[in-house]
């Protein structure tokens, strides 16, 4: 069973930075973060193949979020900068088995951290 555990989560002030990281307890084809803010559905912001790169990410962070990934192929990160309100959610780290262009299809999830971004 893969476990996956986050950190990085917090508070800050419109326009501010982040960073969340996210360590698998194996080495899987993808991983992932997805968000849900509150009344919202469940999206996913950018995903990586951790054999061969290829970060995805969706319209609503690119070029403000960056996926990466360190060279045990356990640990990614995901790098939030010009934060907006409207990205308050709670961030979910996700591993799988298969990766395409449209993401990492989701098998195992974190138990989710909170990030607050306030105007």
């Amino acid at each position: 069973q893969v476990q996956l555990v986050e950190s990085g989560g917090g508070s800050v002030q419109s326009g501010g930075s982040l960073r969340l990281s996210c360590t698998s307890s194996h080495v899987t084809v993808c991983m992932a973060w997805f968000r849900r803010g509150l009344g919202k559905e469940r999206e996913e912001v950018a995903g990586i193949d951790l054999h061969y790169g290829g970060p995805t990410y969706s319209d609503s962070v690119k070029g403000r979020f960056t996926i990466s990934q360190d060279d045990s192929k356990t640990t990614v990160y995901l790098e939030m900068n010009s934060l907006k309100p409207e990205d308050s959610a709670t961030y979910y780290c996700a591993a799988g088995s298969q990766y395409s262009m449209y993401g990492c299809r989701a098998e195992y999830w974190g138990q989710g951290t909170q990030v607050t971004v306030s105007s």
